[in-house]
């Protein structure tokens, strides 16, 4: 028996467009943060505002939504500020090259656990998900600039490496701090009736492989 995805409206679904407005939110605050304070030149200051900017579209295209359903969009994304303010004090960059990982993997992980989420909601707000989470050029500028610096400088490759895994580990932590707190969202992970274990396992997977091709893509890890 097929079953229906959460509507639009219910706890799980407002969850996942509270803590995605919040992201979208914080992603738009840190990028502009980053582009004043750490870019070392003009077009790399342009390039990451330009990114911020599209953040902060995105997160209109949420809140709007939430409006929409009726829901208050301050309310919903309340529960999520605690975790997402702590993961970002635990992994502010340091420097550039620090920065562009974390807007690269450190988001990545983030965004692929919504889309796993989406794939369990109504075609509407998994549209619009898909919709917020495009990359807008967000790999070409990091991948182009990392791989650009440690190919002048290959021992920055192992420093770079640690702190994205360190990124990841941070994330998946307050990701079990949100789910256990937010049980609605989580069940969202693991689809209609919790599905089974090898469903699980194979999301587990998809993340994995996902944030390979990604750390491949810096020059993080060997390629295939």
């Amino acid at each position: 028996m097929t079953e229906t995805p959460p509507a639009a409206g219910s706890s799980g679904v407002t969850d996942l467009l509270g803590v995605l407005a919040y992201a979208e939110l914080t992603a738009f605050w840190r990028l502009a943060e980053d582009a004043a304070r750490l870019a070392p030149s003009l077009t790399d200051r342009a390039v990451l505002s330009d990114l911020a900017a599209t953040e902060y579209g995105h997160f209109r295209l949420v809140r709007d939504r939430l409006t929409e359903m009726g829901a208050d969009p301050e309310e919903a994304m309340a529960p999520f500020v605690a975790a997402l303010d702590d993961w970002h004090a635990k992994t502010k960059p340091g420097d550039w090259l620090e920065a562009l990982v974390k807007a690269y993997v450190g988001t990545g992980i983030a965004q692929d656990f919504y889309r796993e989420a989406a794939r369990h909601v109504d075609a509407r707000t998994s549209g619009l998900v898909d919709e917020v989470l495009a990359d807008e050029g967000r790999s070409e500028f990091a991948v182009d600039r990392v791989r650009g610096a440690l190919s002048q400088d290959p021992k920055r490759t192992g420093r770079l490496a640690l702190w994205a895994r360190r990124m990841v580990g941070e994330a998946l932590s307050q990701g079990q701090r949100v789910a256990a707190a937010r049980p609605d969202l989580a069940a969202l992970l693991v689809g209609p009736a919790g599905e089974d274990l090898a469903e699980i396992s194979r999301m587990f997977a998809r993340l994995t492989e996902a944030h390979g091709k990604r750390m491949s893509a810096l020059g993080l890890t060997p390629g295939p």
